[in-house]
């Protein structure tokens, strides 16, 4: 197992899939950045605005404001409130995740700049330092093993600990913050004091396979990340195929999603969804590349906005879909912000593919099942060498 400081798990587990930024870059980002159509809906609103609220954020807004009052915690009601609501993906997050997540939204998080796993015997070794990062301005290096940190020994403990702790979770650590790190590298033995710093992401990566292919991968839909793909595919070679690798795609922003489906698809139709029972849609902007062999790998990691994508691509017949189900998540979350700064989200809506399917609990089915070997066999389907019928 592997990880790094980005995708570190909550402390509150139950939030579970919102850290990894679930559907709607929240409802929010999605109107902020135009993914929503009709900007004078009234359904749209910041965390702190005054438009309508459905009446589960009603009743854990009353909890919180009256939790406050009588001197207690406002984010402990409210986690109470969200409990009873039988909603699956709802979540609270004090002040310092949520921004946590807006700047992962902007492709970024605090940290020091390591990739690390958990090897066999329970050593924690360094995988990757990110260029220009606190780590590597320290000296560190790849195959690096990381001992402690903070005073803590890391040994066997599960990676997203690990990863946590790099982080500063437990105290919402901000850039500027120090953490201190025991390594070992041979027979050397030390310690690194680092200042965690905001770091960027990439959340779109580009590299070619042999006959010409392209493979892109984009690991979440952060802000510039639609972008980044319709310049990939403008720059691919012409008479090659494209593999578009979702999987692991925790989701992200609806916004850029419709941007990178508009780099496959001639306008038209991604999505509809609906809010408190009124049914909206999404379109791709017209003018994408339409003609270009294309295979999407998906698994049980593709999730919300990546759904959303797969879906559209697969309904419209512009791409063989590969791999495994995908995880399910079709649901859209709306913000309040509560009296002590911290935000609430109850879902307020779903979405449906292009054919009208619901993804909610059922993801999407690829048209090719492949446990193992997947860009090996999207290599044979764009070659024509297999069948992809």
């Amino acid at each position: 197992m592997s990880g790094r400081e980005l995708f570190c798990q909550p402390r509150r587990v139950r939030r579970g899939a919102a850290l990894t930024l679930v559907f709607a870059g929240l409802l929010v980002t999605g109107a902020a950045t135009g993914a929503f159509p009709d900007p004078g809906q009234s359904d749209r609103k910041t965390p702190a605005g005054a438009a309508r609220a459905t009446a589960g954020h009603e009743d854990v807004a009353k909890a919180a404001a009256e939790a406050m009052a009588d001197g207690k915690s406002p984010m402990e009601a409210a986690e109470r409130a969200v409990s009873r609501s039988g909603d699956r993906w709802a979540a609270v997050y004090s002040e310092g995740e949520y921004q946590e997540f807006e700047e992962a939204l902007d492709g970024q998080y605090t940290g020091v700049g390591l990739w690390a796993r958990r090897t066999a015997d329970g050593r924690i070794d360094v995988t990757k330092v990110q260029a220009g990062s606190p780590a590597a301005e320290a000296g560190i290096s790849k195959g690096d093993r990381l001992r402690s940190i903070d005073g803590e020994d890391v040994d066997g403990r599960p990676v997203t600990d690990v990863v946590s702790l790099l982080r500063g979770d437990a105290t919402d650590a901000r850039a500027g913050t120090t953490v201190t790190l025991g390594l070992e590298r041979g027979t050397r033995a030390w310690s690194e004091t680092l200042r965690r710093a905001l770091l960027s992401t990439d959340s779109v990566t580009v590299r070619k396979l042999s006959a010409g292919i392209t493979v892109i991968r984009i690991s979440a839909f952060t802000r510039g990340s639609g972008e980044l793909v319709r310049t990939a595919v403008r720059q691919a070679p012409a008479d090659g195929g494209i593999v578009l690798d979702l999987r692991g795609n925790s989701g992200g922003l609806v916004s850029e999603a419709v941007t990178a489906a508009s780099a496959f698809l001639d306008g038209g139709l991604v999505a509809t969804y609906d809010v408190d029972g009124a049914e909206r849609s999404l379109h791709a902007e017209p003018g994408g590349d339409t003609a270009r062999p294309l295979v999407a790998l998906v698994d049980g990691g593709t999730m919300s906005a990546a759904e959303m994508l797969t879906g559209a691509l697969q309904d419209r017949g512009r791409a063989v879909v590969l791999g495994s189900r995908t995880f399910g998540k079709g649901s859209i979350q709306m913000p309040t912000r509560l009296p002590d700064g911290s935000v609430a989200e109850l879902t307020v809506g779903h979405y449906r593919t292009p054919s009208g399917h619901t993804v909610d609990g059922r993801g999407i089915t690829p048209d090719l099942e492949v446990s193992s070997g997947a860009l090996e066999r999207a290599e044979t389907v764009l070659s024509g060498l297999g069948d992809p019928s």
